[in-house]
């Protein structure tokens, strides 16, 4: 018998359907002699709705109660499915944040969980219980509903799975599994029977919405072993022990043949900063980043090239494309303390990146993505690295092509 905790997220609840398909996935865990703690996310996109809702009422709301509103879709998820699976003889009730309970500190709208007290809940589980609870959300120390912010769900079913010692928390989605490349540009894309932790985290950080990064991280922190797998997938097609289906997400220990490169990603939602003729002086990139820092807008990739009389310097920085209009602002209003000739933004870009943790111990592969990459004409504009993840900056228009021609270089194509 095996302690698991399920999570489903929006797309595998959006209807009574999908509930009822997810119920399934329960009963069979359930029949395998399980026990099972099932976290739910809103139905579908009712958590826009009620967002919408909440700043169509007032632009300036209370973050408390706009917690209290969002909380609100999950809540209706978790009882419906609790509803189900007792019509299919499953004993099983609903615990929302508030009763289990799930102690968060006070950041309304984007809580962070301190601590979940699971002793009722493991009594419960061993009697054979389900327990379905809402994601995304918990309880202020001054009682008041929080929301953990956006795919906070995730991190819901993670920080239970860590409290209750789970042997793993399976995350349900609208994939099979993490590929090696995205399936729409890369059709030879194969589906990973494991992933670590680093790699997965990379890969989340890097757009891929199949888990969220903080839950990765947490799940890393604590040695949760997660598993992606579909909810779209007939419950009876898939193995109650779920390691046959999907993509485990484990310590690189369990990853008995580590290839050098694990996967290829890219973002498009990147945008490009540069400052044109910034006296080169200590102090003058405090002075660019710092204004930044301060508007809480994320720098990623920094490049400068030192004009040849070395008294000025090209400034570039990469930001999320969401913050090009601030950040752009921001260094306006600071003209003066930086002293640049010219700005410009773009958002024509994409980032690029090779992961695998294989890189920390193999030479070349930088070589060998530079070199493949100039071969097809296509310019590289910015480089970060980190111990397994190589990304580049590069025009928009060679993305497809850019991720297709690695995609092959490091043999991650099926056969």
């Amino acid at each position: 018998m095996a302690l698991l905790v399920l999570k489903f997220g929006g797309t595998s609840v959006a209807d009574l359907e999908r509930i009822r398909a997810a119920a399934a996935h329960v009963k069979r865990e359930v029949d395998a002699g399980n026990q099972c703690a099932v976290v739910v996310s809103a139905m579908g996109h009712q958590t826009d709705q009620l967002v919408t809702w909440t700043r169509e009422a007032a632009s300036l709301h209370d973050a408390r109660e706009y917690d209290v509103v969002v909380s609100s879709g999950e809540q209706v998820t978790c009882g419906l499915l609790a509803i189900v699976l007792q019509a299919m003889g499953i004993p099983a009730r609903s615990w929302l944040g508030w009763q289990i309970p799930i102690r968060t500190d006070d950041a309304h709208g984007a809580a962070r969980i301190l601590n979940i007290e699971t002793d009722e809940l493991k009594q419960r589980l061993q009697r054979g219980e389900v327990a379905v609870v809402p994601g995304f959300q918990g309880l202020s120390p001054d009682n008041r509903v929080t929301t953990l912010g956006r795919g906070g769900s995730d991190t819901s079913a993670v920080a239970l799975a860590a409290a209750l010692g789970a042997e793993r928390c399976d995350i349900y989605t609208d994939v099979d599994g993490i590929y090696t490349g995205d399936p729409r540009i890369v059709p030879q894309a194969r589906r990973m029977e494991k992933i670590s932790y680093e790699e997965m985290l990379e890969t989340a950080s890097l757009g891929a919405k199949v888990l969220q990064t903080r839950s990765v991280q947490l799940a890393m922190v604590h040695q949760v072993r997660l598993l992606v797998r579909s909810s779209f997938e007939p419950a009876d097609a898939l193995p109650a022990d779920g390691i046959q289906a999907g993509t485990l997400v484990c310590d690189e220990d369990e990853i008995v043949e580590q290839q050098v490169v694990s996967g290829i990603a890219y973002t498009k939602d990147e945008a490009k900063v540069t400052l044109i003729r910034v006296e080169d002086k200590p102090g003058v990139a405090a002075r660019v980043f710092g204004p930044l820092a301060d508007a809480n807008i994320n720098v990623d990739m920094i490049v400068q090239n030192v004009s040849g009389d070395g008294q000025t310097t090209d400034l570039t920085f990469t930001v999320a494309a969401v913050d090009l209009e601030r950040a752009l602002e921001v260094i306006k209003s600071v003209k003066g303390e930086i002293g640049y000739e010219d700005l410009r933004g773009s958002t024509d870009i994409v980032k690029v990146s090779v992961i695998g943790v294989g890189m920390r111990s193999h030479a070349g592969v930088a070589s060998q993505m530079f070199r493949a990459l100039s071969e097809k004409g296509i310019n590289i504009e910015a480089i970060s690295t980190s111990e397994i993840k190589i990304s580049v900056l590069i025009d928009a228009a060679y993305a497809e092509l850019a991720v297709r021609t690695l995609h092959s270089l490091y043999g991650l194509d099926s056969a």
